[in-house]
């Protein structure tokens, strides 16, 4: 058997994080669920991390990479009209195939407003300059329209609440989303 490089192991306590975290959230999550997944000790886990808040910021960054690069990707060589379309829908496929970058987003939003009702502002600092990187890979495509990007962004974030919530694409709620749901 091939032995992981640490570097290895580290992206596969991100990938085990990110799907413990998406379930159960930051306060709802052990290391030692994080280390089983992985199947490490928690002393490993504790050598490639200083500690939890660390691995939890690992794959917060992770998440916002992966969807920035979504959005880069479907937005490559177009503008306008084009980009927010392209940039949509591969963010809804991207979503509705992988439901724990969903469910991570929305605990990573949680995750910082509880750290900060606590004084703990890293972890907003940190989740906050992702999300700044991810604004701009949409911005530009949008032609650096503020009222285009805000619109997405405000979009994006109605489509993780409704799914999230479950509610299925021909539900009325997704009317001013989906052409194909009833608006009644």
């Amino acid at each position: 058997m091939v032995r992981m490089s640490a570097e290895e192991r580290r992206e596969s306590v991100i990938r085990a994080a990110t799907t413990e975290f998406a379930r159960g959230g930051y306060h709802g999550t052990s290391t030692e669920a994080i280390a089983r997944r992985v199947g490490v000790s928690q002393p490993y886990l504790f050598r490639l991390f200083p500690g939890k808040k660390a691995i939890f910021l690992a794959a917060a960054e992770r998440c916002v990479e992966d969807t920035i690069r979504t959005f880069a990707e479907a937005a490559e060589g177009l503008e306008g009209d084009e980009a927010l379309h392209a940039m949509g829908g591969a963010y809804v496929e991207t979503i509705s195939e992988q439901p724990d970058r969903l469910m991570m987003q929305m605990q990573m939003y949680l995750a910082v407003a509880a750290a900060e009702e606590e004084g703990d502002h890293e972890f907003g600092e940190a989740v906050r300059a992702g999300w700044m990187r991810l604004w701009d890979t949409v911005h530009l495509p949008l032609g650096a329209d503020v009222d285009k990007t805000t619109t997405f962004i405000a979009q994006g974030m109605l489509i993780n609440c409704l799914v999230a919530m479950g509610f299925p694409a021909d539900h009325r709620v997704w009317a001013g989303l989906n052409p194909s749901a009833p608006s009644n």
